[in-house]
């Protein structure tokens, strides 16, 4: 019978293929509200879809291993015994992946003392003696020794599952150099570090490949050892059990006695309302909205029920294969760029490839045609490609800051960036955000970004760059992500994240100018003193501990000094830094005293050295920003965190000593907005009281502590100011009266009797933040002044203290949140007035809510202009955005 006309088996390994999209796809990035890791079922489920919707199935089953048990293990135990503990992920997800397959009527198969592997061969040998055309699907390289003219490989050849590497007979000659029937004897010879097995030392695959050539197989192998010279041929004949043994074991077995037959195997129709229930509980709204387009008639080429689809219901199409890279130069490459734009208003795909910060090459896409460029910069050839990418055709790219950068590096003019994927991902799902391209692809698309795939015995072949296939998926995944943002974040992505990834890939590349001799002196002043406290903290106890090990601690606080015990943890008692400073104004000791004292300059001498390690060959620290690192929006600083420099003590205040203008500048120049989040709160509040505070230009906190204890303005002590400045801010964070009691020291009747007084004063702002929450628990979500919705799962948690979490952080999340699109806006801005108004002055720093400036000569006035008018008017509120300006010729002088 001809393969066309035979029924069709595909067999799948199910623990081999779940693995793989267990590590294929982001553990945080798959989780449903109740904490359930997801991503290996996800990946499971739309690589069978694509395989479903491709090769059209009669007959389905899904093998799995019952334990790691087998009669492997029995003969050696040593067998997977390299196999390192389960992930914790993991666990849990191949029972609800095996709920979910039997939902959509596949049959799963279990044999206890067999793998999955077994399974799979006996299937196909029953397949093909039934007259089936048989498919296995595994990630296993034994299942190599199983391909025949009747049976097929689908093996993954890539770090995902949705791509296959298809292997029949002539692929694996091809491939290998060897039949099917001979990868055993290989891999008994080369040993399988996957399972365990070692092979014989010195013997490579190239050498076993060209052994059995000679002789036939491992048997005739053996037995001619003595004719082979050398180590390899001395190692092969003192191995030779080891090679027999690891052949003995990975001879797949053909006849696994299975309580099914094959017709019972027959693929059924997907029934939508078994697979709903399932699918709810996963949460997996884009694959169910897969499969009910298919079953409902309405298939989009993603997906395809089991076994054949219904007459009336059109065939999937596969899943979409990156177009062939061309390659191309001069007045071609100006053709193809003239006829893609046209073609695709939206935007180009682009993808750059960079070396040591430098670009060497790109792939620039259209929806159905890729282009690879390597270059030479300032060739003749490349510069109808410099044009486009200095000119302001529309790109669309993936993580656009680093490239952007390395554009600057190589010496080209870049314009045009209308779409970041990235953040426009992150604006989808800031919480689990995706964090490459890989990430997006496949949670939008359903579909695995190729990688090298090491687990291959010869590597791949194919393009040495992978650019023009991640500009295609970057083009394909543009509409996608957008269609999934509100139309207030889409306008929060075109208004005000957009603009802000060139001007942070600016900064990034300037710097600042830091003194490391500032840096060195106080790092050894401050390591002389935390030995001066450890020495005075030994004393005490008369002997010498680690400082830094809670189990010593423990011993000393607990048992020596017999210090009331702390919170309980898994390891004893919790020796943090809160628990050791309430047990230190509870109970006082010197040792504990020395301890703190130690802890803190410890502390920041790494923040110090972190800086000094960071200073470049150009005498600048160049921070990176994280524009996606926080649900609320607000900017990270990494490498090194310029936000973590104390700001109110000595020690922080010589920090930013060292941070200095360049020589060719004059000064620095700092802007701080004046209570930000409070005036933010004002706003959203509409409170009538906060809003004539901020009005009248008075002293927010004074004023609210004359309304709260009853007396004049004038009459506000320093203690009066502190409790409500910290009840103020505590507020807006969800702080308990327990919390207050313990920020402020007092007790808990006062802190009550406090908040009590300040709602009685400030109503609207008791009102609103009650409000947030309520709305939040209805949306789902909390939204900005300008849009930003920040989603909140854990509202409807059944888990308490998850719930309780989400409420406080709800009632900050819109505060927050505007307080960072207005930074955000303000920078853009001043960044755009500085470039129009030719100005040589340069941003160069954001921490916080400040702004740090480097001043060119006879510019200090006119950028101080700019910068107080784009930052006020960064947000037009109920109450002013006050900014305040410094400057100086270092950080610390400039502050104000």
């Amino acid at each position: 019978m001809p393969d066309a006309d035979k029924p069709t088996l595909l067999v799948i390994d199910g623990h081999s293929l779940a693995f793989r999209a267990f590590y294929a796809l982001p553990v945080d990035s798959f989780s449903t509200r109740d904490g359930q890791h997801t991503n290996a079922i996800h990946g499971f489920l739309s690589m069978m879809l694509l395989l479903l919707a491709n090769e059209k199935p009669t007959h389905l089953a899904v093998a799995f291993d019952m334990s790691r048990q087998s009669f492997r293990t029995r003969e050696y135990a040593e067998y997977k015994g390299n196999r390192g503990e389960t992930p914790l992920e993991f666990r849990g997800q191949v029972p609800l992946l095996q709920d979910a397959l039997h939902a959509m009527g596949v049959r799963t198969i279990e044999k206890q003392d067999f793998e999955a592997d077994d399974i799979l061969a006996t299937l196909a040998e029953r397949g093909v003696a039934e007259g089936y055309r048989v498919l296995l699907v595994s990630g296993d390289r034994d299942t190599i020794q199983l391909v025949n003219d009747d049976v097929t490989l689908l093996y993954p050849n890539t770090q995902g599952v949705s791509q296959l590497k298809r292997y029949d007979t002539a692929a694996v000659m091809e491939r290998y150099g060897i039949r099917p029937e001979q990868y055993p004897d290989v891999a008994a010879l080369v040993g399988e570090t996957s399972d365990n097995l070692p092979g014989i030392p010195k013997v490579g695959e190239k050498t076993a490949v060209k052994w059995l050539g000679l002789y036939g197989d491992l048997d005739g192998i053996l037995a001619h050892a003595d004719e082979i010279k050398g180590v390899v041929g001395q190692n092969l004949r003192d191995g030779r059990e080891n090679a027999v043994r690891n052949r003995r074991l990975n001879q797949l077995v053909h006849d696994v006695e299975l309580d099914v037959e094959i017709d019972e195997l027959e693929a059924k129709p997907i029934d939508l309302n078994s697979v709903r229930p399932i699918f709810e509980r996963l949460e997996f709204r884009t694959l169910m909205e897969r499969v009910t387009k298919l079953v409902t008639g309405e298939a989009n080429g993603a997906v395809a029920a089991s076994g054949p689809p219904p007459a009336e219901v059109a065939e999937a199409a596969p899943a979409p294969v990156t177009p062939e890279p061309q390659r191309l130069v001069g007045e071609g490459l100006a053709a193809w760029l003239e006829r893609a734009v046209a073609a695709e208003p939206a935007g180009l795909g682009l993808s750059l490839e960079i070396v040591d910060g430098r670009v060497i090459g790109a792939g620039i896409a259209t929806s159905d045609e890729t282009v690879h460029l390597a270059w030479r910069p300032g060739g003749a050839d490349m510069a109808p490609f410099e044009a486009w990418l200095a000119s302001d055709a529309p790109k669309i790219v993936t993580d656009a800051k680093p490239q952007l950068k390395a554009l600057t590096r190589t010496g080209f003019a870049f314009d045009g960036l209308v779409l970041d994927t990235l953040v426009a991902g992150w604006l989808v799902r800031p919480i689990l955000q995706e964090k490459s391209l890989a990430d997006l692809v496949s949670y939008h698309l359903g579909e695995t970004v190729p990688q090298a795939d090491p687990s291959l015995l010869v590597p791949e072949e194919g393009s040495d760059s992978g650019a023009p296939e991640y500009a295609w998926y970057t083009l394909r995944l543009a509409p996608v992500v957008l269609r999934a943002l509100s139309e207030s974040s889409r306008l929060l992505l075109a208004d005000v994240e957009m603009p802000l990834v060139p001007v942070l890939a600016a900064m990034e590349l300037r710097g600042v100018t830091v003194d490391h001799s500032e840096l060195s002196t106080l790092s050894a002043e401050l390591g002389a003193r935390a030995v001066a406290f450890a020495e005075a903290a030994f004393a005490e106890i008369g002997r010498e501990v680690n400082l830094g090990s809670p189990k010593q601690l423990q011993e000393v606080l607990f048992d020596q000094l017999g210090m009331p015990k702390t919170r309980a943890t898994k390891t004893g008692y919790t020796t943090d830094a809160s628990a050791l400073a309430d047990l230190q104004e509870s109970n006082p000791h010197p040792f504990l005293g020395y301890l703190l004292e130690h802890r803190d300059v410890t502390k920041l001498r790494q923040i110090v050295e972190s800086l000094d390690k960071a200073i470049g060959a150009d005498g600048r620290i160049h921070t990176t920003y994280g524009q996606i690192g926080a649900a609320t929006g607000r900017l990270s600083s990494n490498d090194p965190n310029l936000q973590n420099i104390p700001i109110r003590t000595e020690d922080g205040r010589r920090i930013r000593k060292a941070f200095r203008h360049g020589p060719e500048y004059t000064e620095l120049l700092t802007a701080d907005y004046s209570q930000i989040e409070m005036r933010i709160m004002a706003h959203l509040s509409g409170d009538p009281g906060l809003i004539e505070a901020f009005n009248a230009g008075e002293d927010l906190h004074r004023f609210v502590g004359a309304r709260v204890f009853g007396v004049d303005p004038a009459d506000v002590t320093p203690v009066m100011r502190t409790k409500v400045k910290a009840m103020s801010y505590g507020l807006a964070y969800g702080l308990s009266a327990f919390g207050l009691s313990k920020q402020l020291r007092i007790d808990r009747a006062e802190a009550t009797q406090l908040m009590k007084e300040y709602f009685e004063r400030f109503g609207a702002v008791r009102g609103y933040l009650r409000g947030v929450v309520e709305q939040a628990k209805i949306d789902g979500y909390t939204e900005t002044i300008f849009g930003r919705r920040r989603p909140f799962p854990d509202l409807a948690s059944p888990n308490r203290v998850l719930r309780e979490n989400a409420e406080r952080a709800a009632l900050n999340s819109p505060i927050q949140g505007s307080a960072a699109d207005v930074m955000k806006i303000a920078m853009t801005t001043v960044e755009s007035d500085i470039a129009a108004k030719g100005l040589e002055s340069r941003m160069l720093m954001t921490v916080h809510d400040e702004l740090i400036f480097e001043v060119a000569p006879g510019e200090s006035e006119v950028l101080e202009e700019v910068v107080r008018d784009r930052m006020s008017h960064a947000a037009e509120l109920l109450v002013p955005l006050d900014v305040q300006i410094g400057r100086g010729a270092n950080w610390d002088d400039a502050a104000h």
